[in-house]
């Protein structure tokens, strides 16, 4: 059997208890974190469970064999953050293990998906598209993020930015204006409205709303970190950023009755 356990958002005890029970069932016990990063130590949910915890690498995780053949043989977890079957590595792995005549079960975690949104005081399904930010690196700048950014925005949707491991919100507000500047469809620029949200469901996490250019240069401290953009808002969603977020109102009152999300002058949906 091959059990994929979601470990929640921050640390150990993010867990849920039908995900303890059954790690602590399960004869060998894997994980990874090239996915997301967590802020705990390996040491803390080994203790939690009772049992060694093996890190696979991302190419170990891709590759399937190590977790295949285990699972033939015993019962075993595969523990990932968030939930485990966001990852389409993850959707692939059980895919084969399920043509191999092996048994799956899902234990889902909290999702960042659901989380931000909810923490930030936003309408989950009001979200279009997630959208993944890579660190650039020469000849690499992938523009698929921005045209993501503005099918969203144009449907008056919310978007959710997953940024890369250890990547913080400062270099990916630098990464959008970056592609506003080449593809120059005046969707966004520093004036426009975004949610930081940083380390959710830890002790100190953030939720911080703002201008591009009032948040760009402040410290949020240490990942992970995510940015939403907000589409169109209900009344109550304007006030959660306000209450919830530290908005400005004068910045949500900008933004006019419909409380669109971006400053720059357009006439598309939701601005």
């Amino acid at each position: 059997m091959l059990s994929f356990i979601g470990l929640g958002l921050w640390d150990e005890k993010d867990i849920t208890l039908k995900g303890l029970e059954e790690a602590r069932k399960c004869d060998k016990i894997f994980a990874e974190f090239y996915t997301s990063k967590m802020g705990v130590e390996i040491e803390k949910i080994e203790a939690l469970i009772g049992k060694k915890v093996h890190v696979l690498s991302r190419q170990e995780v891709e590759d399937g064999r190590i977790l295949i053949e285990e699972a033939k043989k015993h019962r075993v977890a595969f523990l990932v953050p968030g939930d485990p079957m966001e990852a389409t590595t993850h959707v692939e792995l059980r895919i084969r293990a399920i043509e191999e005549g092996i048994e799956t079960k899902i234990i889902h975690g909290v999702s960042i998906i659901s989380a931000s949104a909810s923490f930030a005081g936003l309408q989950a399904y009001k979200f279009g598209r997630v959208i993944s930010i890579a660190k650039p690196s020469k000849g690499y700048f992938p523009l698929s993020p921005y045209e993501n950014l503005v099918e969203n925005i144009k449907a008056g949707l919310h978007s959710l930015l997953l940024l890369d491991i250890g990547m913080r919100v400062n270099e990916a507000m630098e990464i959008i204006l970056e592609m506003e500047r080449i593809k120059k469809e005046k969707i966004i620029d520093e004036n426009s409205l975004i949610v930081v949200i940083a380390r959710i469901s830890s002790q100190d996490a953030i939720a911080r709303a703002g201008k591009i250019k009032d948040l760009i240069n402040e410290d949020f401290g240490k990942p992970p970190h995510s940015i939403i953009v907000p589409g169109k808002m209900h009344f109550m969603e304007a006030k959660a950023l306000i209450k919830i977020a530290n908005a400005p109102e004068k910045i949500i009152k900008e933004r006019g009755k419909d409380y669109g999300a971006t400053g720059v002058g357009s006439t598309h949906s939701g601005l």
